[in-house]
């Protein structure tokens, strides 16, 4: 959901994701805008990562994708995979957590990115080692002409990951789908990761979707965020607001097992128990059995999202509008 005017840049529109037989994603709802930062979140299983490589065509054979994935309103599910290839890359980028596994070890970093340039821009000859110089240089590698002849086990794990954000961004891509960039990186190479696709964003114009469970990067980089749990999105809204005071029993249990950067120690309260597996669901709501303010209507609705105000909405039947609503321009 959003609340721009303008027609959404990619638009999903219940888009359902079956394992052998086994349902993982329920009918997700999501519209990006252009230049817009999205920040989804949720526990491991939540169906965060499925969701965009089933819009950008990346799941297996076995898996069965239905719904409508639209790109300025283009349809992308079931298309050739040649109108994929333009579109991945080329409109829509993708970043993975795991920069060792994405990258070939045996191909010097410098072809690598050449071969985005010449596939998505058509680029030949020195003009390709000069654009890939200068993405280098975008992104912060250090010493960029040496650095096009190393090979990935000659650089840190934030050093690759910047080549995999100056790949992506070989393309000039209008949307940048970034998986938990920065999971393996300590707390300052991750803020510099944050810093530089801010940066990125907001030189080129492009939108971001990243897709994290540390909820600090969200609140650093989003304008707005979805969270979700076993396969549905349960609150959506602009990202001030669901932090400050979240409608969702799932993300106020979120926002409660962290722990405070100010202030009195507290005792942390962890949500009890683990996200279920997509073939055991409970009936009802699915978050109902870890929920506190669980009551015997849980067991047998399964709540859709729903806007409470305006550009915020909750999958709760015991969600209601936030207290500080008439005081805040929720969406404005």
């Amino acid at each position: 959901m959003h609340r721009n005017q303008e027609a959404p840049l990619v638009e999903i529109r219940g888009l359902t994701v079956d394992f052998d037989g086994v349902r993982a994603l329920h009918g997700i709802d999501l519209a990006i805008a252009r230049g817009e930062a999205v920040g989804i979140v949720g526990e491991s299983g939540c169906g965060k990562s499925v969701t965009w490589l089933a819009a950008l065509g990346l799941l297996p054979a076995r898996a069965r994708v239905s719904g409508s994935v639209r790109l300025q309103g283009r349809e992308l599910l079931g298309v050739p995979p040649a109108v994929l290839d333009e579109v991945r890359g080329r409109r829509i980028a993708m970043i993975f957590q795991d920069p060792a596994s994405a990258l070939n070890p045996v191909i010097r970093l410098g072809r690598q990115v050449g071969e985005a340039l010449a596939l998505h821009r058509g680029l030949g000859g020195a003009a390709i080692r000069a654009e890939a110089r200068r993405l280098f240089e975008l992104v912060g590698i250090p010493d960029a002409s040496r650095r096009l002849d190393a090979y990935p086990h000659e650089l840190s794990g934030g050093q690759n990951q910047r080549v995999m954000i100056a790949m992506a961004l070989a393309g000039n891509p209008d949307l940048l789908v970034a998986d938990e960039p920065t999971t393996a990186l300590d707390a300052t190479i991750q803020a510099q990761i944050l810093d530089l696709l801010t940066l990125v964003r907001r030189e080129t114009g492009m939108a971001l979707v990243l897709i994290s469970h540390d909820l600090g990067v969200i609140a650093e980089t989003s304008d707005r965020v979805c969270v979700m749990y076993a396969g549905r999105m349960v609150e959506a809204g602009p990202a001030e607001a669901v932090f400050d005071e979240p409608l969702h029993p799932y993300a106020q249990g979120l926002l409660a097992a962290l722990p405070p950067l100010d202030g009195p120690r507290r005792r942390l309260d962890p949500i009890p128990g683990t996200v279920p597996p997509p073939g055991n669901l409970p009936p009802g709501c699915s978050f109902a059995p870890r929920c506190p303010r669980r009551v015997p209507a849980c067991d047998h609705v399964v709540p859709a999202l729903s806007e409470k105000v305006p550009g915020w909405a909750a999958a709760c039947i015991r969600a209601h509008g936030p207290a500080m609503a008439d005081r805040r321009a929720v969406g404005a």
